[in-house]
């Protein structure tokens, strides 16, 4: 059994390392990473400058170098990958499962993927990974592997576990058997056991599950996840349009597809347009960011405007700019709440549960809960410390209870509506539905005042 080291990164083994790649200390290097996760040595990596980093890649073995390039962050590994030639990318990338060898190549334009295939040896890997780069990534024929254990049902016992020790040469892991047929179309799953305890001569026919989930190569990998989480999957098989069995998707890949899509559902709530992450450049960055804040600013014109329109209004009654803060701040707290539980259903899939009218009706019943108990408050407050006359009290409490209604139904259904059109929920819940409720509070404040004081 293979020990792995406990590995933890201090101040005077980055120091040691450092001095150890200046000195061209290759034995030091290799001892200190024997028996260190991937994942580890990756993230050691990141510390390090580019020309240490890149060092420190040659400088240990070709499979170890293959499978850290595979867990650094795409940015490093985009830089890493320029300074090297592509008879050397490729010799990694024939190290690599043939998902994340795929996953390399898209990183690269047509053309030096193109040089960078050209150098491969291995053709079995070459053709695997080029049938990978047919699918669009976000499906899942792009997350999906090539490397599988299958077995025909026509096999006995015998033939089946020879086959599984030449197969499994090229699987680390080893979730599932697949039985196929002899147009290799997914019939069903085997276990390991099932195999041991059967007779040499028993055929995998008659010990297979006939049932067994499987994805199509077109599905997105959105998903594919929520089938995999719904079903307590491990790995799913992947299938062709004539039921053919063409790879498989194990728990790792989907976990990387959970963390992406999380990462752009928070960036999209935050009011970031791109996928970017602090090492971008300042115009990447700039860009990302600019579409929401300048969507923010014209919301505030506009409710500037909205102020201004009731310009001689607040003149007679000033004590109504106290509490502009108070509607706007509500509002925006409002939608946000119902937005993100909408988005956060639409995500797991709970939202088709119940129906629309249901889930409306739920919506307005806590909208009006939460109201009533917020606009007795601000009612009482109001007239107690600001002591101001009840009919005034009445305008900021009724104006506060509406948008309170109002913010609910609209971080419901905004969500929804985006959802159905094909744009990512997620941003209901950021600048969107602030800005769209500021506007909607202002309007609904100074209606509700022009109404009950005539002004």
């Amino acid at each position: 059994m293979e020990i792995i080291k406990q590995f933890e990164l201090s101040k005077e083994y980055l120091e040691s390392l450092q001095m150890a790649i200046e000195a061209q200390d290759i034995d030091f290097i290799r001892e200190s990473f024997d028996g260190v996760n991937v994942a580890d040595i990756a993230a050691l990596l990141e510390e390090l400058s580019f020309d240490e980093s890149i060092y420190v890649i040659r400088a240990i073995d070709l499979q170890n170098a293959a499978d850290i390039l595979i867990e650094l962050e795409d940015d490093t590994l985009s830089k890493l990958l320029r300074d090297m030639e592509a008879s050397e990318i490729s010799g990694f990338i024939e190290l690599m499962d043939s998902d994340d060898g795929a996953d390399i190549l898209n990183l690269f334009a047509e053309r030096e993927r193109e040089e960078i295939i050209s150098h491969f040896q291995d053709k079995v890997k070459s053709d695997q990974i080029l049938e990978l780069l047919r699918y669009d990534e976000d499906t899942a024929g792009g997350i999906m592997a090539k490397e599988y254990i299958r077995a025909n049902k026509n096999w006995n016992v015998v033939q089946t576990i020879n086959e599984i020790r030449r197969q499994a040469e090229n699987v680390d892991k080893i979730f599932s058997i697949y039985v196929v047929n002899n147009r290799q179309q997914l019939m069903g799953r085997v276990s390991l056991k099932r195999i041991v305890l059967a007779s040499e001569d028993t055929k995998i026919e008659d010990i297979y599950e006939d049932e067994v989930i499987s994805v199509p190569t077109y599905m997105d990998q959105e998903e594919v996840a929520e089938i995999m989480r719904k079903y307590d999957l491990e790995s799913v098989p992947v299938v062709n349009s004539k039921n053919k069995l063409v790879g498989r998707i194990t728990v790792d890949d989907i976990l990387d597809v959970i963390m992406e899509e999380a990462e752009e559902d928070i960036q999209a709530m935050t009011g970031i347009s791109d996928t970017v992450d602090e090492y971008d450049s300042v115009i990447k960055l700039s860009k990302a960011r600019l579409p929401w804040l300048l969507i923010g600013i014209v919301g505030g014109l506009l409710g500037a405007g909205f102020i201004g329109f009731f310009e001689e209004g607040l003149s007679k009654v000033t004590a109504l700019a106290f509490f502009i803060p108070l509607i706007t701040a509500t509002g925006g707290n409002v939608g946000i709440q119902s937005s993100s539980l909408v988005v956060q259903s639409l995500a797991s899939k709970s939202i088709f549960d119940d129906s629309l009218s249901k889930r409306f009706v739920k919506v307005f019943l806590v909208a009006i809960l939460n109201g009533l108990i917020l606009a007795t408050f601000v009612f009482g407050v109001v007239v107690l410390f600001y002591r101001s006359e009840v009919a005034f009290a009445l305008v900021v409490s009724i104006a506060l209870f509406s948008v309170v209604l109002l913010a609910s139904f609209m971080g419901t259904i905004t969500p929804i509506v985006l959802d159905k059109i094909g744009i990512n929920p997620a941003l209901a819940s950021g600048p969107f539905i602030t800005t769209a409720n500021d506007l909607l509070g202002l309007a609904v404040y100074f209606l509700v005042a022009m109404s009950l004081l005539n002004i």
